[in-house]
């Protein structure tokens, strides 16, 4: 055989690597939450609006949609979301910045108030839309394209703060009504550049920073502060009510708990439950047992996403998979902490699994992006 025909042959051994088993927990996580929003959500949806599959279904509607929309964009070149077009004067991800830019300063004007928060933009009959859910996938892409652009930058605190300056309007948009996921947003940026930066000392005093931020943030905004008091004191605080019987599902559940459908808590004692709460469900029903058994799903999801990183063929892709890893990963602690009031109270909830249509969609858009990323690697047949 001649060098040139061994030299084909290992060519056709090559092959587009794709993670099917990433692919497979995301699906059996979202097919999970579907079958615990109806769980937690029956009595209520049946009580208040006489359907007690009102909120399976929509939630359903949107998993049905994230899917196509997941599966789409996985066979999409992340690539080309940096790239120049020949239909479009500038690369799409500035056009992606403009439109977060504009639909969060709407949001600030015009949005509409749920709850005492304006979070929300009103889509007539079809729902509301949380743009601050975009924004996350934008600081993603963009903070990803200014690193790859010069990665050696973020060696000092220097070349930190550019990129810094550049993303604050947008992360300042999303503080302005909705400081938990501008929180979260905040996460991704910073762990982008942690692991891109080979000098690490300034990033504690950055930490050191926030934590003064977070002290002025609760002596200035009394709400705030209210928060860490019910935290201290959950149990005589009167509005600490929803915690404290997310506390009692949890303990009643015990190490196997009470079985799939079988809460009591969920029955009007825990407020809107298929919503933040719904992990305290989880440890009712299914016990300790199966809420470990869901965080170690969630572990198996973050090392899939991990070795994607670490092979990724290129900086950029790297960057956009460890990106959405601390989203999941900073998002399943909050929520989880919150739950078991491990801290103060914040509304995050359990990606995949927590009723809310914008964050599955945006969750599984940005698995597709990472999956796009897997399917740019080559492995050996």
């Amino acid at each position: 055989m001649t060098r040139d025909e061994m030299e084909q042959g290992k060519k056709l051994k090559k092959r587009r690597y794709y993670d099917y088993t990433l692919l497979f927990l995301v699906l059996f996580l979202v097919c999970f939450g579907l079958v615990m929003v109806y769980s937690v959500s029956y009595y209520n949806a049946n009580k208040y609006y006489n359907d007690p599959t009102l909120f399976l279904r929509k939630q359903a509607i949107f998993a049905a949609v994230g899917t196509v929309v997941m599966l789409t964009i996985s066979k999409i070149d992340y690539r080309i979301y940096v790239s120049r077009l020949p239909f479009l004067p500038v690369k799409p991800i500035f056009l992606l910045y403009l439109m977060c830019f504009g639909l969060q300063l709407y949001l600030v004007l015009f949005g509409a108030s749920t709850g005492g928060s304006q979070r929300w933009i009103e889509l007539g009959s079809m729902g509301k839309f949380q743009p601050s859910e975009i924004t996350k996938i934008c600081v993603l892409l963009f903070t990803s394209y200014l690193v790859k652009l010069a990665p050696r930058r973020l060696d000092s605190i220097r070349g930190f703060f550019r990129i810094l300056l550049i993303m604050a309007p947008l992360i300042g948009l999303v503080a302005w009504e909705n400081f938990s996921t501008a929180l979260v947003t905040g996460v991704i940026l910073v762990s982008i550049c942690f692991v891109s930066s080979r000098k690490k000392g300034y990033y504690l005093w950055g930490l050191l920073a926030l934590v003064a931020v977070f002290a002025l943030l609760i002596i200035f905004f009394p709400y705030r502060g209210e928060r860490f008091d019910i935290w201290m004191d959950i149990e005589n605080h009167p509005k600490g009510y929803q915690i404290l019987q997310g506390l009692y599902a949890i303990a009643s559940g015990g190490l196997f708990g009470k079985g799939l459908g079988q809460g009591i808590q969920k029955l009007g004692y825990i407020p809107e439950a298929h919503n933040d709460m719904i992990f305290s469900v989880i440890c009712e029903e299914l016990g300790m047992v199966g809420a470990f058994a869901v965080l170690f799903l969630f572990v198996l999801l973050l090392w899939r996403i991990f070795l994607i990183a670490i092979n990724a063929q290129e900086l950029y892709g790297s960057l956009i998979a460890t990106g959405v890893m601390a989203h999941i990963a900073v998002q399943v602690l909050i929520n989880v902490a919150v739950v078991t009031n491990t801290i103060p109270s914040t509304g995050i909830p359990l990606p995949f699994i927590s009723y809310g249509g914008s964050s599955l969609l945006v969750l599984m858009a940005e698995l597709g992006i990472v999956l796009s990323v897997s399917n740019r690697i080559e492995g050996e047949r």
